[in-house]
């Protein structure tokens, strides 16, 4: 029972970064119907940049927020010169941009940063917690506490703000959406900027457990599309419960099976639940009329 916890413990604290991850996905998607594959670049990014600002003197606190903001920025400027020119052109291309991204943010980060992996001092301390015969780290439940915040704050402004209502609108229906006044062009922007600051607390909150390095990305961004598909494209509720089965799932196969299956156990999830759902657990179908 208790090496059962112990894997439990381990995915679940994976899952809610995924689940972090593919917030940001469903974000973007929602309100510009892009699904942008740098995401996991933006979780690099945090980690890295709070690395960078610490090892420069800056206070902990003061390094997160500086990250956070510059991975902001980036977010609004890969709209900006990269998906807003381009708007109009198929679904596919615009795929390909957003790869195209990944691998030049990467490779700036390759240049800027090197090859080695860094890490952060853990937020609530080092001591272990026991938990049924199972061992967690403090930084497991910051990061549990710290992903939960963010979907609360997430869904509370949607709930209660103009630029949450805009964003709704907007994932509706973009061009009644300007019809009665709304700037598209800020809103969708603004869902990058959201997009990113997701990813970038995600990267801050798991660096002092997996360690960051330029290339961490990928396989991030991989695994949350893995479970925003599972939980049904555009539904965030569905993306952090996907981001969730992911993570379990990752985990019971790399204790119970093997850990050279460990990154494989993602999206055999999805093949598997998307044979039964093809709109994934959460999503409900689309009928056009023609």
């Amino acid at each position: 029972m208790s090496e059962f916890l112990q894997f439990l413990i381990s995915g679940l604290t994976v899952g809610f970064i995924y689940g972090a991850v593919a917030l940001g996905f469903t974000v973007i998607y929602n309100a510009s119907h892009v699904v942008n594959f740098a995401q996991g670049e933006f979780v690099m990014l945090g980690g890295m940049f709070t690395v960078f600002g610490i090892s420069l003197g800056l206070p902990y606190l003061v390094a997160a927020i500086l990250a956070i903001a510059l991975t902001a920025l980036i977010g609004v400027l890969l709209y900006e010169f990269a998906i807003r020119p381009a708007r109009g052109a198929p679904v596919f291309a615009l795929i390909i941009i957003t790869i195209g991204a990944s691998i030049l943010i990467r490779g700036l980060a390759q240049v800027a940063f090197g090859t080695s992996f860094f890490s952060l001092p853990s937020l609530a301390g080092d001591t272990p917690i026991n938990i049924a015969g199972a061992v967690a780290q403090p930084q497991s439940i910051v990061v549990v506490v710290g992903t939960l915040a963010m979907v609360g704050l997430l869904a509370l402004m949607m709930r209660r703000t103009m630029i949450g209502k805009a964003l709704i609108a907007a994932s509706n229906d973009l061009v009644a959406s300007q019809l009665v006044g709304i700037n598209v062009r800020m809103i969708v922007a603004m869902s990058f900027a959201i997009s990113a600051v997701l990813a970038a607390v995600a990267g801050i909150l798991i660096t002092p457990i997996s360690l960051v390095s330029y290339d961490i990305g990928v396989l991030l961004a991989l695994k949350a599309f893995a479970a925003v598909m599972l939980g049904g494209m555009g539904k965030p509720a569905g993306a952090l419960i996907g981001g969730i089965l992911v993570g379990v799932g990752e985990a019971m196969t790399a204790g119970y099976i093997s850990t050279d299956y460990k990154d494989a156990a993602a999206f055999v999830i999805i093949l598997v639940v998307l044979c039964a759902f093809p709109n994934g657990l959460f999503g409900s179908e689309h009928h056009e009329r023609v």
